[in-house]
């Protein structure tokens, strides 16, 4: 039975920890990042066998394998996959940026956005395949230019990637294809081997043992985040069906034992029927051990006096995802300062983000949203910055800039602006 707080906006933060590394996690880690650093493939080929139970003859998939993929698939499925593709484009193709120029007398500043050359995209394996996070993951890279966006994904037991993970990397445009996941996925992403090139950027959702590898070669390749395990807090009403509301935190759940699911509201009475109602829909849900663990581990019900007291814990937890289930959620809007993803109203599923809507469902977690971003066309582009003044625009600043150097006690900066006019 999930866990009912009263009182809580008086209660210290009731969230998971942060994304803080297991000392188990970061040493095998590291092992494993060393042998793929020293003897490249034959370390891949290594770690399948021994983790993933198969090694495939080669490591990278002949890129008609995505097409055949694609035109394999159950043609509704590959229509939802193309509808939901065109939506993502939609909503990132707003979030292009083309830089900009200021010109003044003499002087031109400059901002150049320039695509990354290579982006390695992480496509996990585990318990179910997410064709969703290919989709969500190179569709920006693709939008923001970035020339070879190259895709690595563990084998299946029988040796290969599921279809529908293929058929959404040719709907994505992904560039390569390799068999392999695990940390050595990310140190060969990393540092190269014979097979897989190094890439500018690694992005995508993994298990512990990836989301420590992207920690630990941070600084040779930039990382969008480290993602830790799901987590979705929803605030409701009293208007609110507990029926949907157990449906939006068993969703959330179903995805790891480590999910969390919370719900605050100002209503004892829905409290007490949504926890009800979680139980029921256990007892049919396919995932029902991996919610059920979720929920007994972080499932938690919060009860407050009013809605501005839940959005004021809700900022203070700062979830990857949150639900707005109030009458007049509009209205609160502003009020939202620290979340990942905001669903409006009861008609919203999480869902929604998670497969069709175009938003970007690779999110902030473990209280990361204070300060971090869902994934956009700015994870694939840098900023360039140009400066350019004529002698005489540089003679009308150089005292300025001597004085300010001097204050520094940088005098080699001072004399830079002196030596030209000598």
């Amino acid at each position: 039975m999930i866990r009912i707080i009263e009182n809580a906006a008086k209660q210290p933060i009731l969230f998971r920890p942060g994304n803080a590394g297991r000392t188990d996690v970061q040493a095998s880690v590291s092992a494993i990042i060393s042998a793929v650093r020293e003897k490249g493939d034959a370390a891949l080929r290594e770690f399948s066998t021994r983790f993933d139970g198969s090694c495939p003859e080669t490591l990278e998939l002949d890129p008609a394998m995505l097409k055949d993929a694609a035109e394999k698939l159950d043609p509704k499925l590959l229509r939802t996959l193309q509808e939901a593709a065109e939506n993502i484009r939609r909503y990132h193709a707003a979030q292009i940026r083309r830089g900009f120029v200021l010109n003044g007398e003499g002087t031109m500043l400059m901002e150049r956005i320039v695509p990354l050359e290579s982006v390695g995209v992480y496509v996990p394996g585990g318990t179910a395949p997410y064709p969703s996070s290919v989709l969500m993951n190179v569709i920006p890279a693709s939008l923001a230019g970035v020339e070879e966006i190259i895709m690595v994904s563990p084998p299946t037991c029988n040796g290969s990637i599921a279809p529908i993970i293929l058929a959404a990397a040719y709907v994505a445009g992904v560039n390569r294809v390799f068999q392999v996941g695990g940390a050595q996925a990310i140190a060969a992403l990393a540092y190269g081997t014979e097979s897989i090139p190094a890439v500018c950027k690694i992005i995508g959702p993994g298990n512990a043992y990836v989301a420590e590898a992207k920690r630990q070669v941070y600084g040779q390749v930039g990382i969008e985040l480290i993602g830790g395990p799901s987590e979705i807090l929803i605030i409701a009403d009293e208007a609110n069906s507990p029926v949907v509301l157990a449906a939006d935190m068993l969703a959330q759940a179903e995805h790891d034992p480590m999910a969390s699911a919370v719900l605050i509201t100002p209503s004892a009475e829905l409290a007490n029927e949504v926890a009800a109602e979680i139980e029921v829909q256990l007892t049919t849900l396919p995932r029902r051990e991996i919610a059920q663990a979720s929920i007994a581990n972080n499932g938690m019900i919060l009860i407050v006096d009013t809605i501005d007291e839940a959005i004021s814990l809700a900022n203070r937890m700062a979830p990857e995802l949150l639900g707005l289930c109030v009458r007049n959620a509009f209205d609160y809007i502003c009020k939202i300062k620290k979340a990942g993803s905001v669903f409006l109203g009861g008609s919203c599923p999480e869902a929604l983000g998670d497969y069709f809507s175009g938003t970007n469902h690779t999110l902030p977690t473990a209280g990361t949203a204070r300060y971090g971003s869902p994934l956009s066309v700015d994870d694939f582009v840098k900023k360039i910055s140009f400066t350019y003044y004529s002698r005489e625009a540089l003679y009308s600043v150089k005292d300025k800039l001597i004085t300010l150097a001097e204050a520094e006690g940088l005098e080699g900066h001072a004399r830079s602006a002196k030596v030209r006019f000598l």
